[in-house]
């Protein structure tokens, strides 16, 4: 498998650390939907990352779908087969994704727009905000968000605040956030989260 992508994505991130916790075999290619667009367009029409590259060509372009790929892949998955436990990691993750979406949105806001629009700055941290205090109150203090092992939804959070923090520095104040303070920097001090970074680097 080919994983394309920079690691300052929080989407092509949790798809890295997910195959390097699954230890399964896979390429990196550093590919920048700005510097190397007509690259990643010839993999994914919608010019986005992260595209994972299975064995027989098929082109995978999204991240969701490329984590259930992989968990099928797997005797025991990051996503639990079983309900109730699949709905409520799957409901974390998403928030956790949404996140990293609003926090991409507004950082191209600020970066692309000579002229910004107040309104669509201010909705988004509003919702930025909004997600992260939902966050706070709902995670416990386990390693893990669910049970005793780490699951996508703990990935997903922790890669998602990363990129929100350093692209968006006046957005969220981790210090009024010490549950989520606590889970990133746990995740963040273990080894697959460690191989499976890169400091944000604004495109150019």
């Amino acid at each position: 498998m080919i994983l394309i992508g920079q690691y300052d994505s929080p989407f092509v991130r949790r798809v890295g650390i997910a195959l390097t916790l699954y230890r399964l075999p896979f390429d990196h290619r550093p590919l920048s939907v700005f510097g190397d667009a007509e690259a990643v367009r010839a993999l994914n029409p919608l010019m986005r990352v992260p595209v994972l590259v299975l064995e027989d060509g098929t082109a995978l372009t999204d991240s969701h779908m490329m984590l259930d790929y992989l968990d099928s892949l797997v005797d025991t998955p990051m996503y639990p087969r079983s309900e109730p436990q699949r709905h409520r990691a799957l409901r974390v993750a998403a928030l956790g994704c949404g996140l990293a979406e609003k926090a991409v949105s507004l950082f191209y806001e600020r970066r692309l727009h000579e002229v910004r629009s107040t309104t669509w700055d201010a909705r988004c941290a509003l919702q930025i905000g909004s997600v992260v205090a939902a966050l706070e109150a709902e995670r416990g203090t386990g390693a893990y968000w669910h049970g005793n092992s780490i699951s996508h939804a703990d990935i997903a959070v922790a890669c998602a605040l990363r990129f929100a923090t350093e692209a968006l520095p006046d957005v969220i104040d981790m210090a009024r956030l010490p549950r989520l303070r606590d889970h990133c920097a746990r995740l963040e001090a273990t080894p697959a989260f460690q191989k499976i970074a890169q400091p944000f680097a604004a495109p150019a």
